[in-house]
C-alpha cells in the first residue's frame, strides 16, 4: 500500500526493534499500512511499544493464508495452530460433521470450511467476546458458533455422530501464566491462556467429551506443548483413544491426534500423516 503521508521509517523501526519486535521491519510497513496520518502511526506505535498485540492494532491476523478479524481481548492465532487444520483435513473424509472447541476468533474453523466442505460445522467457546468475533469471521459460510462450555451447547443430536473434533483449548499451566510475554498475559483473554495446575485440565474434559461425541472411528484433534504430550496421551489412551503424537519442527508445532476406535476394532489403524514435514508417532511415552 502506498503511504500517503511522510513518516521516519528508520526511526519507527528502531524504536520497536528496542522493546523486542524481532520482526520490527515488517512490524514498521503493517503498521504504517493501518494508518490514515502521522498522528494515528504515532497512536498506533506507542500502542505497540506498550505492549498491545499488534494483531489487535491491526484487527487482524494471518492464519492458514487468511486474513482472521481479532478484536481487542481475543486470542490471537498462532501461525503453529495450522498443524491442527492440516490434522483434521487428514482424516476428515468427505462431508464430515466438524466441531472447533474453544474456537477464539474461529481461524481454524474458517480454514476448515474453506478446505473441507462440511456437511455441519459449529465452533464454540465460552468467551462472548470469542464468539462475537467468531460470528464475524464465519458470516456467510455454513457454519454455526454457539457460546457455552466445550460440548455442552451443542445439539444432542450430533453426540456420537461427529468425524472430527478439534480443540485449540489453553494448555499452559497456571504458575506459568505469569510468565507469558505481556502481549498475551495483559490482552488476550485468561480463559483461552490457562489450562489449570498441569495444563491439561481442559483438554482431559475435551478428550473425556470426544469419547462421547466422536463417531465410531472419528477424530479428535488438539493442540498441546512438546512435555505435556506424553502426559495427555496416557490419559486420552485411559478414556479408551488411540493417540499419536504429531509434530512440525517448521513451526515449532505439536499436537495430538486421537482415534475413537470402532466398536469392534480396538486396535490402532494407520492414518494418512497431516501435512508436509509432520512427525508422528506413538503415545509420545
Amino acid at each position: 500500500m502506498a503511504v500517503s503521508f511522510p513518516h521516519d521509517h528508520t526511526a519507527l523501526v528502531a524504536r520497536l526493534r528496542a522493546v523486542g519486535c524481532v520482526y520490527a521491519e515488517d512490524e514498521a510497513g503493517l503498521l504504517v499500512a493501518a494508518a490514515g496520518s502521522p498522528r494515528e502511526l504515532a497512536a498506533l506505535t506507542d500502542r505497540r511499544v506498550a505492549g498491545e498485540p499488534l494483531e489487535h492494532l491491526l484487527g487482524w491476523a494471518e492464519f492458514c493464508g487468511r486474513r482472521i478479524a481479532v478484536d481487542p481481548g481475543v486470542f490471537v492465532p498462532r501461525a503453529r495452530t495450522g498443524l491442527l487444520v492440516e490434522a483434521a483435513v487428514s482424516v476428515a473424509g468427505p462431508a464430515p460433521a466438524v466441531v472447533d472447541l474453544c474456537c477464539g476468533s474461529g481461524a481454524i474453523s474458517v480454514a476448515l470450511a474453506d478446505r473441507l466442505a462440511p456437511r455441519w460445522l459449529a465452533a464454540v467457546d465460552v468467551d462472548p467476546a470469542a464468539v462475537a468475533c467468531a460470528r464475524r469471521n464465519l458470516a456467510g459460510r455454513d457454519a454455526t458458533v454457539v457460546q457455552g462450555d466445550l460440548f455442552d451447547p451443542l445439539p444432542p443430536d450430533w453426540r456420537g455422530r461427529l468425524d472430527v473434533v478439534v480443540a485449540n483449548a489453553p494448555y499452559v499451566p497456571t504458575p506459568a501464566v505469569a510468565l507469558m510475554p505481556a502481549e498475551a498475559r495483559l490482552h488476550e483473554a485468561a480463559v483461552a491462556l490457562d489450562g489449570g495446575v498441569d495444563g491439561l485440565a481442559v483438554l482431559r474434559r475435551v478428550a473425556a467429551g470426544a469419547v462421547d461425541w466422536l463417531r465410531p472411528g472419528g477424530h479428535l484433534v488438539v493442540e498441546v506443548s512438546t512435555v505435556q504430550a506424553g502426559a495427555l496421551c496416557t490419559a486420552m489412551t485411559g478414556l479408551g483413544l488411540l493417540p499419536t503424537v504429531l509434530h512440525v519442527e517448521e513451526w515449532d508445532a505439536t499436537g495430538v491426534l486421537a482415534r475413537r476406535p470402532e466398536r469392534a476394532d480396538p486396535g490402532r489403524r494407520p492414518v494418512r500423516r497431516p501435512g508436509r514435514g509432520v512427525t508422528g508417532g506413538g503415545n509420545g511415552n
